[in-house]
């Protein structure tokens, strides 16, 4: 007997349906590793190491939850407000995690994390949705090229204050100071972005909310709750970084630039992957790239400027092997949307970049 494509459709849409409420399920659980994890750091005397894959196993469900509470309020706010609300919340276990690196006088953590959120958006999450994603549909090339060409903008602003660390300490004042007017720019370019897609978004009707919606009250409570946990948790993992680095013999570099970064990033990479697997490639790939330039144009700038509050200050002074790599992934990734259309041949390209990267970090070592 013959199976309608109607059938298959229906079917295929019932499993997708529930796989996506099962994942729901299992994040809504792990929720509960941030007050385990809590308890562990302030009523024992856990390993370190154990507590650093706990903080970075408690904050993949924590992203998740920032992520869900943002696109709910969405809901209510209307699709200008609500991307803002995206690009501000999104990245804040990246930005928390950066703040308290900063406050342990670890600059070179916070670089390492921050250009390694850049390289993974672009390589490995924009790959992983290639090849998980239907081959060839179309993207949208100028909306990704413009991100991309924010990404690649980043890393020539900052490429005097790049310079300037390796003509003597990367630490040193003078670069403190010269890295001041870099972030202002790099803040500067992503608000006028920013604003522009507001205005551009003023007139557009709002819809009512979908069905099965948060109420806005519940969206910002939830939103406070999973930052206030993931500001406590960051604590955890900066404190205990250092002692897993050496117990599996990594630098601090490494570990940041790859593990932290992933981390941090987890809401991003998990959703993109999950909406390229059901078909919606160009959400996937706006999700994947746009949060590469929001990590350039606003996470790394608020980071710089708000350490002139902290005792210890952060210059943008990042490693060549940094610049270089971030360089290296806008170009390749430019190459690989400038046909406007999604190939899992190109996905796989990039994946194999991704791995020479962190090939890389891992021999580069400490600075």
């Amino acid at each position: 007997m013959s199976v309608s494509p109607q059938s298959n459709r229906t079917a295929s849409s019932t499993g997708r349906y529930a796989t996506r409420a099962l994942i729901h399920r299992i994040l809504w659980a792990l929720l509960a590793l941030a007050p385990v994890t809590i308890l562990i750091d302030y009523l024992t005397h856990a390993d370190k190491v154990v507590l650093f894959l706990l903080s970075c196993a408690a904050l993949i469900p924590l992203a998740w939850l920032i992520g869900e509470a943002t696109e709910h309020a969405a809901e209510h706010t209307g699709p200008g407000i609500g991307g803002f609300l995206n690009a501000s919340f999104g990245n804040a276990p990246e930005l928390i995690i950066a703040l308290f690196a900063v406050h342990n006088a670890l600059p070179q953590v916070v670089r390492g994390s921050l250009a390694g959120s850049v390289i993974s958006n672009l390589l490995l999450v924009f790959g992983v949705a290639q090849v998980v994603g239907p081959d060839g549909v179309r993207i949208d090339r100028r909306s990704l090229l413009t991100q991309l060409g924010l990404c690649g903008a980043a890393v020539i602003v900052a490429l005097p204050v790049i310079v300037l660390g390796y003509t003597g300490s990367p630490e040193r004042h003078v670069a403190v100071v010269v890295s001041i007017p870099v972030a202002i720019v790099l803040l500067g370019l992503y608000l006028t972005v920013t604003f522009r897609n507001l205005r551009r978004h003023r007139q557009a009707e709002r819809k009512a909310p979908a069905a099965g919606a948060w109420t806005l009250s519940r969206s910002l409570v939830s939103l406070a709750i999973a930052t206030g946990l993931t500001a406590v948790v960051s604590e955890i993992l900066v404190h205990s970084l250092d002692a897993f680095a050496k117990a599996v013999g990594a630098s601090e570099f490494f570990i940041a630039a790859v593990i932290v970064a992933i981390v941090g990033n987890a809401a991003e990479h998990g959703g993109a992957i999950v909406i390229a697997r059901s078909g919606k490639m160009e959400l996937a790939s706006e999700i994947a790239i746009s949060s590469s330039a929001q990590v350039a144009l606003l996470v790394a700038p608020v980071v710089m400027l708000l350490s002139l509050a902290f005792s210890h200050q952060l210059p943008l002074t990042f490693r060549w092997e940094e610049a270089v790599a971030m360089a290296g992934a806008v170009g390749l990734t430019v190459a690989m949307v400038l046909d406007g259309r999604s190939r899992r041949r190109e996905g796989a390209i990039l994946l194999v970049a991704y791995a020479g990267v962190v090939a890389g970090f891992l021999v580069a070592g400490n600075r």
